[in-house]
């Protein structure tokens, strides 16, 4: 099966004005974002990937840009069910200001417990992306094979939820992750179970380029079998 990158969205104004941006229509990356999304397509440069999709917010689309401009014959595809949650009357409200609300602590100990008040639960989703990220599993491995890379540019709460899938974790638990601003987190996926390759990555990513003697020296998941690497691999 597939190894995928998830690609958090540079860095937004609203995270610099501290701001629940939510699926605000028009949020774009600061000049700080533009930059590590400008930096993206070299750090990615050792991987093949053989598509890239995004969430249908414009911050997310402006991230991957400079890759599309790097790689034209890069596929690009837009995903809804990894847009950002629908935080509902949250939504535009000052972080400091969310805080004070009785919600706040259930979202931050209790996250499978919330529902936003006219938006959507945290619950709901986890299980839309893990529907997406499963189906896309299976379309890219039938279209490009069982070792192919690709790409999912998405949000912080969407990508913690997708990882504590894949690390088998409750999502009252996935507050304990965190994925920087154009962070790359990597989730190889195998018939018996996925492996956490990256969490929040924002260096060095050549590592992650497929060799031939993953195999041999126990990458995880290498092969496609599945099996964890005994005593650790190289």
């Amino acid at each position: 099966m597939p190894t995928l990158l998830l690609v958090r969205h540079g860095r937004s104004t609203a995270n610099t004005s501290g701001v629940l941006a939510g699926r605000t229509p028009g949020v774009l990356l600061d000049e700080h974002g533009a930059a590590q999304a400008a930096a993206l397509p070299d750090r990615l440069a050792p991987i093949p990937l053989a598509a890239a999709v995004h969430s249908p917010l414009e911050r997310c689309r402006q991230t991957l840009e400079p890759l599309a401009r790097a790689r034209p014959e890069l596929p690009l595809h837009t995903e809804e069910r990894i847009s950002e949650c629908d935080y509902g009357d949250w939504t535009g409200r000052k972080l400091a200001e969310l805080g004070e609300e009785p919600l706040m602590a259930t979202v931050q100990q209790h996250p499978s417990a919330v529902a936003f008040p006219g938006g959507e639960t945290m619950r709901g989703m986890q299980a839309r992306a893990v529907d997406a990220v499963r189906e896309w599993n299976e379309r890219i491995e039938r279209e490009h094979g069982a070792d192919a890379t690709y790409l999912m540019c998405s949000h912080g709460d969407i990508i913690k939820a997708l990882v504590a899938d894949a690390l088998g974790l409750h999502l009252d638990l996935f507050q304990r992750l965190h994925a920087e601003p154009c962070s790359v987190t990597a989730v190889r996926y195998t018939p018996r179970r996925p492996f956490l390759l990256r969490l929040g990555e924002t260096g060095d990513l050549s590592s992650l380029a497929p060799r031939e003697e993953d195999a041999a020296q126990g990458a995880p998941g290498a092969g496609g079998d599945g099996r964890a690497a005994v005593g650790g691999g190289a």
